[in-house]
């Protein structure tokens, strides 16, 4: 347990390692991204061994049930014996990066603008397309 009293969701989560931060984590659970028995949860939300979380992070979505609870954060082998995933879990995980993977091979998905190089590629299929469409 921490000093400060009773255990939180928010400090949980980060001490098992599923969010950097702790102020993350609470914008995760504000965000509705965690539920506990399919509901939303608060930041403040005592975590109970045996306890079942759906936590969304990015395209994945996981089903941990609690096995220990701890405020200290510690190394990553020791953060995964704070929970277990559900096997059902793990295959959907699974199943929906393979199905990622196949949908867009060789798909580059970039957060910055194309450089001139990309930008002349880009213009050259368009005009391409274009020319064989009969536009």
């Amino acid at each position: 347990m921490s000093e400060d009293g009773k255990p939180r969701l928010d400090k949980w989560l980060w001490a098992a390692r599923f969010f950097k931060t702790r102020a993350l984590a609470k914008a995760a659970i504000e965000g509705g991204k965690v539920h506990s028995a399919g509901e939303r949860c608060k930041p403040s939300k005592e975590p109970k061994v045996g306890d079942e979380l759906q936590i969304r992070q990015g395209h994945d979505t996981r089903t941990v049930v609690i096995r220990a609870v701890s405020m200290v954060r510690r190394g990553a082998p020791e953060a995964q014996l704070l929970y277990e995933e559900t096997q059902q879990s793990i295959q959907q995980r699974e199943a929906a990066a393979a199905q990622r993977k196949a949908a867009a091979p060789g798909l580059l998905i970039s957060e910055h603008r194309p450089t001139k190089k990309q930008r002349r590629q880009i213009h050259r299929f368009r005009d391409e397309r274009n020319t064989l469409s009969g536009d």
